[in-house]
């Protein structure tokens, strides 16, 4: 469970979150979103996956079903099925960038380009995107082949099976993780004042965690720390429910559903918020960081921590090893969470269908790979964009908001209660019903309310591109509505496939299914 929560959010989109929001100030809002939203959130869909496991349903089709006996619960699943695949598939592309400078970092491909400037040219070449009149570094080729290579590791790991492959991934890729992390912090951390600039790691941290509290009155800090917790704790993924249902009644979710928050947040906030912000402060001064952070997660990433890893490199001879570690570290907290994704389709295809676990990986990597060139080929255009926030952004709210109805609204609160403290050594503090019941509801309402304002509907109506403020220009309309196409007929395609199994299997909606005596792990 916290491989599949600890991916690239808790070291790339954390910190630059973290720096462009005001650090201090936005580490409030964050604790109080994952108060509020996340660790309630966790515990909501831990109770649907351990519930949906009792009748062999490891997708959220199936789930809904099984609490809400009305025929349209399983339709309302769809989203449980179209958002974790949709992010998967860009995803894995980014997730193929870390890889690639793994590698660059080992063979010190991108050594010379010393200024963030530089770097940032040589990150636009191999994502395709060189200006015109310069020379590309790479060939176009590359990135489609790192894709490729990524995207083959993750669906093999896919066809293995929950204990065959994921769970040996995550024993490997884990330790290895947490490994290189702390190395990088103790590196990072110890890091003197550079000359001409004068700042040090330990102001990096003091920006991120003293807290202005003047600002906590501006809406977005508020916003993009909900978005971050969705991002970071994976919740209204469908992947944690799918993993759920492999738990008994027996099974405590009440308290690993707390320490897969708390392992995830310990990553995050110590690991995540100690390496790539007080690195840039220390090399670029608190306003240069905060100018970086602007340009968002990637350039921060894979352009700032380069020149960081170089600059090293002139006193301390071991820059191309660190950028290998952390490289490494985002590759593995990426894969962790990548093969996750897929579970709940594959568990769909699986229990409804009947076909073999290999056959579905396989077909829904092809699937992925088709989608996913058009994700590397038409980067420049917004496609990747607009995709990720339909699915990755908007998505996961529309998820939350779904799973929390249905699950504490619909099954009723006191019922939903009792299902998370099912098999529990610990008793959760009775202020959290109310604040399940009532807060989260409230709390995600008014974060699809204004986002539906002020982001969704402009998007919608292309006064403004999912990538930034400006309207979309007509050269990038056409690979907008394609990537809007797709979305549109994956939901389709997936409504066709749930009314088909329902058929298939002569399910009543009105009566449920039939309670198993045993769970899915022992069938």
């Amino acid at each position: 469970m916290a491989g599949n929560a600890v991916g690239l959010g808790n070291f790339l989109r954390f910190p630059r979150q973290a720096a462009a929001n005001g650090g201090g100030s936005y580490m409030v809002a964050y604790f109080i979103a994952l108060l509020l939203l996340g660790i309630p959130l966790m515990w909501i869909e831990w109770g649907i996956g351990r519930n949906g496991g009792r009748y062999r349903k490891g997708h959220l089709p199936g789930m809904f079903a099984a609490i809400w006996k009305h025929p349209a619960a399983k339709y309302f699943g769809v989203v449980g099925m179209v958002v974790p695949m949709g992010v998967m598939i860009y995803y894995t592309y980014i997730e193929s960038w870390t890889l690639a400078f793994a590698i660059f970092s080992a063979t010190k491909d991108y050594w010379g380009n010393t200024t963030q400037e530089a770097m940032i040219g040589y990150l636009r070449s191999f994502q395709g995107l060189t200006p015109e009149g310069t020379q590309p570094v790479h060939m176009a080729a590359t990135p489609y082949l790192f894709f490729t290579v990524t995207l083959l590791i993750n669906i093999y790991v896919l066809s293995r099976g929950i204990s065959g492959g994921i769970e040996k991934l995550a024993k490997i890729g884990m330790p290895l993780l947490f490994f290189f992390a702390i190395i990088l912090v103790g590196v990072v951390l110890t890091l003197p004042a550079q000359p001409g600039i004068g700042a040090t790691p330990a102001q990096g941290l003091e920006f991120i965690y003293k807290p202005d509290l003047s600002r906590l009155n501006q809406p977005g800090i508020w916003l993009a720390a909900a978005g971050q917790i969705f991002f970071t704790l994976s919740v209204g993924m469908g992947s944690l429910q799918a993993y759920a249902s492999y738990l008994s009644t027996k099974d405590d979710i009440a308290l690993n559903g707390l320490a897969t928050a708390s392992t995830n947040e310990a990553t995050e906030v110590v690991l995540g918020g100690s390496i790539a912000i007080p690195a840039a402060v220390t090399f670029f001064g608190v306003a240069g960081a905060m100018q970086i952070a602007q340009g968002g997660s990637f350039d921060l990433g894979f352009a700032t921590m380069p020149v960081v890893f170089q600059q090293i490199d002139k006193t301390l001879p071991v820059g191309n090893l660190l950028g290998v570690m952390w490289f490494g570290l985002l590759f593995f907290a990426g894969i962790t969470s990548s093969v996750a994704m897929l579970t709940p389709v594959t568990a769909f295809f699986r229990e409804e269908f009947g076909y073999k676990r290999e056959t579905v990986a396989w077909i829904l990597g092809a699937v992925c790979f088709c989608i996913g060139l058009m994700h590397v080929h038409w980067l420049g255009h917004g496609f990747l964009d607009e995709w990720d926030y339909w699915v990755g952004t908007f998505g996961l709210v529309l998820v939350a908001v779904l799973e929390t109805v249905i699950f504490i609204w619909i099954f009723k609160p006191d019922n939903a209660w009792k299902s998370i403290h099912m098999g529990a050594d610990i008793q959760i503090p009775k202020i959290f019903k109310f604040i399940m019941t009532y807060v989260t509801p409230l709390y995600l309402f008014i974060i699809l309310t204004w986002w539906g304002k002020d982001e969704a509907i402009p998007i919608l109506l292309n006064q403004r591109s999912a990538g930034s403020s400006n309207p979309v220009s007509d050269v990038d309309m056409p690979f907008i509505t394609i990537s809007r196409g797709i979305l549109v007929l994956l939901v389709i395609v997936f409504l066709f496939f749930i009314r088909a199994a329902w058929k298939k299997n002569k399910y009543d909606d009105r009566k449920g299914f039939v309670e198993l005596p045993s769970n899915r792990a022992e069938a």
